[in-house]
């Protein structure tokens, strides 16, 4: 400035530069301390397998390749992000009226990709790893689950809301399956488990392995499973079984009155004739829902506990006088008490109908 302006103009020049700069700090400084706050596009999760998986946020659409998966979409309010599942998810009723992308075993990944997911759901025991892998080329996001046990199933309910964007709804349904569950222990806590055999299949003869959901949820139930098996879904001998006696035979129930027809078929096979739970039709029918990791599981175990222990459902004096008060309240006065709070919901859940496929 000093040698290219007037002498008469410099202070001026100096004073409108100075200007500029104290305008111009202030939103500079801004800028640097207040960047854009914009969320990520993608958000960087580890599934139940341990793969590491990039997920569109948020996440808008959703295919199922799983029952147990899309009952939990459900069990979360998020069945109108649900464009996709397989031909197994029957439960809902809702749920058989979403586009079918296949069976769980081989689903079209044709049909998968025109669906655009944000994100698709898979468990490890019901689909097979090259589907994710197949996935993965195609550059949709896929999330697995791998539940070992009616923990595992409640964890595994919250971790997947959360991956999904509603921590909130899966902290309700997680704490409303441990209330259901606490007050099924407080029942049963000093009845000894009924020994069973679960009946997966029965020709050849499949149970369950000591160390699945299902072995689980019957220890939950009040039961014990006779087998003693670190394999998970193992072949079992009849021999074997009629040697240990089990108080009762237990069966998912893939159709109202299957499990009476079914055991009086086995009735008249003198391989199943030697078992007194068969001779004397000793058993408990409960629905398929046990059959999945699934926050509906916990209905099942009621349902089970019921038929195994039903003297700690039944109807005290003192509860039935309690009950015949509310209805037909005294004549005189009483004092009015504040009511408590409902700590167990009524079931959200009804019994499934749908097919048996164990692990889903």
């Amino acid at each position: 400035m000093k040698t290219t302006l007037p002498p008469r103009l410099r202070p001026a020049a100096l004073a409108a530069f100075v200007a500029f700069l104290c305008a111009a700090a202030p939103s500079h400084a801004q800028s640097a301390t207040h960047p854009p706050t914009e969320p990520p596009p993608f958000r960087e999760v580890v599934d139940e397998t341990g793969r590491t998986v990039r997920i569109p946020q948020p996440v808008r659409r959703i295919v199922s390749l799983a029952p147990s998966l899309t009952e939990t979409i459900y069990a979360l309010g998020l069945q109108d992000r649900l464009v996709g599942d397989t031909d197994d998810c029957d439960y809902p009723p809702d749920a058989q009226k979403k586009t079918k992308v296949g069976g769980g075993i081989n689903p079209s990944l044709e049909v998968i990709a025109s669906l655009h997911p944000d994100l698709v759901l898979a468990t490890k025991s019901f689909n097979r790893p090259e589907t994710t892998h197949a996935l993965d080329q195609l550059g949709i996001a896929s999330y697995a689950t791998d539940p070992h046990s009616v923990a595992d199933i409640i964890a595994s309910t919250k971790t997947l809301a959360d991956v999904l964007g509603v921590p909130e709804a899966g902290a309700s349904v997680a704490e409303e399956m441990q209330h259901r569950l606490a007050d099924l222990q407080q029942r049963l806590e000093d009845l000894p488990p009924k020994r069973v055999l679960f009946v997966v299949w029965t020709q050849p003869l499949i149970s369950t392995g000591q160390h699945t959901f299902l072995a689980d949820a019957l220890h939950y139930a009040g039961a014990i499973s006779i087998v003693d098996s670190s394999r998970d879904w193992p072949q079992v001998n009849l021999e074997e079984v009629a040697r240990l006696q089990p108080d009762l035979l237990v069966f998912a129930e893939s159709q109202p009155g299957s499990t009476s027809r079914e055991m009086e078929k086995l009735a008249i096979l003198p391989a199943w004739k030697i078992l007194h739970a068969v001779r004397d039709r000793r058993y408990a029918a409960i629905s398929d829902a046990v059959n999945r990791p699934a926050p509906r599981i916990v209905s099942a175990i009621e349902e089970l506990a019921r038929q195994l222990h039903p003297a700690a459902f039944a109807e005290k004096p003192s509860d039935s006088k309690k009950e015949s008060e509310k209805e037909n309240p005294p004549s005189r006065p009483v004092a009015l008490r504040a009511s408590s709070p409902n700590l167990f919901p009524p079931h959200r859940y009804s019994s499934s109908m749908g097919g048996c496929a164990c692990s889903r």
